[in-house]
């Protein structure tokens, strides 16, 4: 089936084909598209990455990218502060990513949440081989009560995990971490989640 689209024209009305009618609709939403003989079209200029201002994705998707990137880096910010006071330690050595990793799957297990990652309130735990060691907590959004937490535990490599090299004393974490999730308003037990 062909559909004709009708389009203002100067002195008349101009007919177009369906593949010049589906140009024109993707011209006139993605860019500032100009056909001769009709005049330009003001339009916004977007790109693969742009969303519909009308619907509520765009904006949820940036507050979720910003609460994560918030995130990532508020944890390595915990991880830095306890390196020489509670870790007692001069550098601490992560596996790659494993802090983007961390965040994904807070992000995941805060997704069925009322208040998603923003009514989370998250304890970080270094353990070792006889030790469970705080190290922080954090508080996505200090405006929203939280309704569960999530505890992260990383775990520490080796049997003692303690290197000397020139530096100084050096604590190396494994890829491995567990998350606890316990809901703050229910009596349910807390689940336990192994990542390796």
């Amino acid at each position: 089936m062909v559909y004709i689209a009708a389009m203002p024209f100067a002195h008349g009305v101009s007919f177009l084909t369906e593949e010049e009618s589906v140009v024109e609709m993707i011209g006139k939403y993605f860019f500032h598209h100009s056909s001769p003989g009709r005049g330009s079209t003001s339009a916004r200029r977007g790109s693969v990455e742009s969303c519909d201002e009308r619907d509520g994705n765009c904006s949820l998707i940036d507050e979720q990218r910003l609460l994560f990137q918030d995130l990532t880096r508020r944890i390595e910010c915990c991880l830095t502060e306890a390196k020489l006071s509670v870790l007692c330690c001069q550098v601490l050595q992560l596996p790659r990513n494993m802090i983007t990793r961390v965040g994904h799957h807070i992000l995941h297990s805060s997704a069925d949440e009322p208040c998603g990652l923003r009514g989370a309130s998250i304890r970080l735990y270094v353990e070792g081989k006889d030790y469970l060691k705080y190290v922080g907590t954090i508080i996505p959004d200090p405006d929203v009560t939280p309704t569960f937490e999530l505890s992260v535990v990383f775990k520490v490599d080796k049997e003692d995990g303690w290197h000397i090299f020139d530096s100084g004393k050096v604590l190396k974490l494994r890829p491995e971490h567990r998350l606890v999730k316990r809901k703050l308003y229910s009596s349910e037990s807390p689940v336990i989640y192994e990542f390796s």
